[in-house]
């Protein structure tokens, strides 16, 4: 069954990190997430991330994969 926009989904960590501009550190991630009012579920994922500098959304989305 495929996942809906919601929760952990990838889709909904892309979403809540819409127009970050990159090259992006972790916590220029998580900052961004939370100015976008994202849920604590997706600053968890976020956090989790190895502490390096992200250089697209495909990037996050491989660190994301990494964590979960």
């Amino acid at each position: 069954m495929a996942r809906g926009l919601g929760g952990r989904s990838p889709a909904n960590i892309a979403n809540f990190l819409e127009g970050i501009n990159f090259p992006a550190s972790k916590d220029e991630l998580v900052n961004h997430a939370e100015d976008n009012n994202a849920p604590q579920e997706v600053i968890d994922v976020l956090d989790q991330l190895p502490d390096q500098e992200y250089t697209s959304m495909a990037d996050v989305m491989s660190g994301i994969g990494q964590v979960e």
